[in-house]
């Protein structure tokens, strides 16, 4: 491992000054869940700067219809959330399913999106929830929608010198049921070979209101797929319409990506996992076994 400096910021003005003093590479450190594994290969900074003793960037806060989510909170501290949990249970899913209890006790969700990983957890369910991402920069704040500040695997828009502050949302409209469902090697502590988060309202007719779908590590931006989104707003919902719209989310895959090694196993497993989620959005039958008719 090469050798680094280490320092620890009080407040986000003091991290943003310390990553920014001149003639020094500094990164900021949280959970170091990524960082430090690589820097055990390369040398990626001059210094460490510690940010995670910040108390704003740990606190979850709800004002009306608005859940802001400091990027420094670790994925227990989010599962283990009431207001995520009553809000956004499909975002506590995600952080459910990341690694083990040292990963979700030290890992951020900040650091997560930041890294930009195809395979993270938590990126699709944020995304599903349209969330936008807040950054300090020396010149000022920057916010992008979730979907936008990724730009593809590993590279994100934030600017060098700036520090992921916190994420906010919406809280979903009454009546709207989330399900987050992850495909992975083994049961526990599995990098993710898909994921698929989804989101969707009945209307008091009966009809599908809305419907989010965004599947993860099946593109190379992760975001919702309108045209399968498109095929459930304004219908009833029914096995037949989710197998429908399982089989459009493997052509909008495919469009995307075009026909590679992994089409194979990931359009049977991606079709599957999006036709399981739709029905349990939309409360559909399930056989005694937890799986949809």
């Amino acid at each position: 491992m090469e050798r680094f400096q280490y320092v620890r910021a009080a407040s986000i003005p003091d991290a943003i000054a310390l990553l920014n003093e001149p003639g020094l590479v500094s990164r900021p450190l949280a959970g170091g869940t990524d960082l430090v594994l690589i820097t055990r290969y390369e040398k990626v900074c001059d210094r460490v700067v510690d940010i995670s003793l910040i108390p704003e960037l740990h606190q979850i806060t709800r004002s009306r219809d608005q859940v802001v989510i400091g990027a420094g909170a670790t994925f227990s501290e989010v599962l283990e959330n009431s207001i995520i949990n009553e809000t956004a249970p499909l975002l506590a899913q995600a952080c459910r399913l990341v690694g083990g209890p040292q990963i979700r006790n030290m890992g951020t969700l900040g650091g997560n999106v930041a890294n930009a990983a195809a395979c993270a957890d938590s990126i699709p369910a944020l995304v599903c929830l349209d969330a936008v991402a807040a950054v300090i920069t020396p010149a000022g704040r920057l916010e992008w929608p979730l979907s936008e500040l990724i730009v593809r695997p590993n590279q994100t828009r934030l600017p060098k010198g700036g520090l992921l502050i916190s994420f906010s949302y919406t809280v979903p409209p009454p009546g709207s049921r989330g399900e987050f469902m992850k495909l992975g090697r083994r049961n526990a502590l599995a990098i993710s070979r898909l994921t698929v988060a989804a989101l969707g309202r009945i209307d008091s007719r009966g009809c599908i209101a809305e419907a989010r779908l965004v599947p993860g590590s099946a593109a190379p931006q992760i975001c919702r797929f309108p045209q399968t989104e498109a095929i459930l707003v304004g219908e009833t919902p029914s096995d037949k319409l989710c197998r429908e719209a399982a089989r459009q989310a493997v052509a909008e895959m495919t469009a995307i990506t075009g026909r590679r090694w992994s089409s194979e196993f990931k359009e049977p497993a991606l079709e599957a996992m999006v036709y399981r989620a739709l029905c349990t959005v939309f409360n559909l039958c399930q056989a005694p076994d937890g799986r949809p008719q």
